[in-house]
C-alpha cells in the first residue's frame, strides 16, 4: 500500500475529487495549507502598500491505496489539476506499513 500526499491550487479541488471518484477511489482527506516552491510567492497592494505574500495557499490531498492504483490515481490527479503554469503542485508518495480500520478492526487493502 501507498499514501500519496498531493499539493493542489485550491479551485481544483473539484475537479480532482470527481476525476478520483470516477475511478472508483472512495476516500481522501484534505487539509487547508500554505507554502511555496519555485513560486516563491508574490507582492500585493493593500490600501496603497505593498507587501510580499510568501506563503500561498494550498490544499493537501491524501489518498491511501493499493501498489497496483498508485500511477492510476497520480495521472487522474496530474490531469485534473494541472494548469500548466507555475504553482500547480507536487507529489510525495510513501509506502504504508499497515492501514487499520477502527470500527471493524479490518487490516490491509480492506481497510482502505
Amino acid at each position: 500500500m501507498k499514501k500519496i500526499e498531493a499539493i493542489i491550487k485550491p479551485f481544483k479541488l473539484d475537479e480532482v475529487k470527481a476525476a478520483l471518484t470516477e475511478l472508483g477511489f472512495e476516500g481522501m482527506t484534505v487539509t487547508e495549507v500554505k507554502g511555496f516552491g519555485r513560486q516563491k510567492g508574490h507582492t500585493e497592494i493593500y490600501r496603497g502598500t505593498e507587501y510580499t505574500v510568501d506563503f500561498l495557499p494550498k490544499l493537501k490531498l491524501e489518498i491511501v491505496t493499493s501498489d497496483e492504483q498508485v500511477d492510476v490515481a497520480v495521472q487522474a490527479i496530474i490531469k485534473s489539476a494541472k494548469t500548466g503554469k507555475i504553482g500547480d503542485g507536487k507529489f510525495f508518495i510513501f509506502p504504508l506499513n499497515e492501514v487499520i480500520r477502527i470500527r471493524t478492526e479490518e487490516r490491509g487493502n480492506a481497510a482502505v
